[in-house]
């Protein structure tokens, strides 16, 4: 089946047809980034343990002496096949976005495609920085919030050290990297129902400080169970949602303006009731 977008009704079975045909794109495309990332899946996770360095230093600790170890056999065999299906996912992506896209974009009128497009466009860079913050920011604090509980041998104690497994160091990342990526989200999420009009601007300002306890209560289930990373989570999915009111607002000013425009006006260029 060709892969440009028609307007013309398709039948059930067309409909499975390109749906198999879209799975089987996205599928392949994942299968083949995994591939790739598994062969580079050490040098993958090198990449990820840097921001366990920077913590380490900010603690004034020796870089040189900073490890992850495992304790089963397997264990860093399968973290590394996670990595790699962590990369694959981000690495197939438009893909996958794409094809999504051309499956449901034959049901859209073309203005419909044109509205939807941007926020296909929006969606990935908003959650790559989110990955960007915690990469470059809050795994760095959280590591090293616990690498401050460490205790130095002294008299009548014992020394007691972090030597984080490398299982449990990729599942924290994932866990803020996902929670931050979602939580970028909330912009896209409400200019599209407002632009539906399920959402508007006025609902959402009236809730604002019911959505402040929501946002702590998402952070608190999210993030791991320490206070940096739940406050590291909770303030900017705050900020998110006064942009998310900012951007339905300006949906709701440009839908008036569209429906200005309809109206047809008299010869003295008066509105006509």
């Amino acid at each position: 089946m060709s892969g440009d977008i028609e307007d013309k009704p398709q039948p059930l079975i067309e409909h499975l047809i390109e749906l198999r045909t879209r799975l089987i794109w996205a599928l392949g495309a994942f299968f083949i980034a995994f591939i790739a990332c598994f062969a580079f899946a050490k040098h993958l996770f090198n990449l990820l343990v840097i921001p366990y360095k920077w913590a380490v230093l900010w603690a004034g600790l020796d870089v040189a002496k900073a490890e992850l170890i495992y304790t089963a056999p397997q264990e860093f065999f399968f973290t590394q096949v996670k990595v790699a299906m962590f990369g694959a996912m981000v690495i197939a992506f438009p893909v996958i976005a794409a094809q999504i896209y051309k499956f449901v974009a034959p049901g859209l009128y073309k203005n419909e495609r044109a509205a939807f497009l941007p926020f296909l466009i929006a969606s990935p860079v908003l959650f790559l920085m989110g990955a960007a913050l915690v990469y470059f920011f809050f795994t760095p604090m959280v590591m090293w919030f616990f690498l401050a509980m460490q205790q130095a041998p002294g008299e009548g104690e014992v020394a007691i050290s972090l030597m984080p497994k490398v299982s449990e160091y990729l599942s924290l990342i994932m866990t803020l990297v996902f929670s931050f990526g979602l939580v970028f989200q909330l912009p896209v999420v409400t200019t599209l129902l407002a632009r539906v009009g399920i959402l508007e601007s006025t609902w959402l300002a009236e809730k604002r400080k019911y959505f402040i306890v929501v946002a702590f209560i998402i952070a608190a289930v999210l993030t791991p169970p320490d206070p940096m990373s739940q406050i590291g989570l909770a303030l900017p999915t705050i900020l998110l949602y006064e942009v998310a009111i900012y951007a339905a607002r300006l949906v709701e000013r440009r839908r008036a303006a569209d429906a200005d425009a309809l109206v047809p006006t008299d010869e003295a260029g008066e509105k006509s009731e």
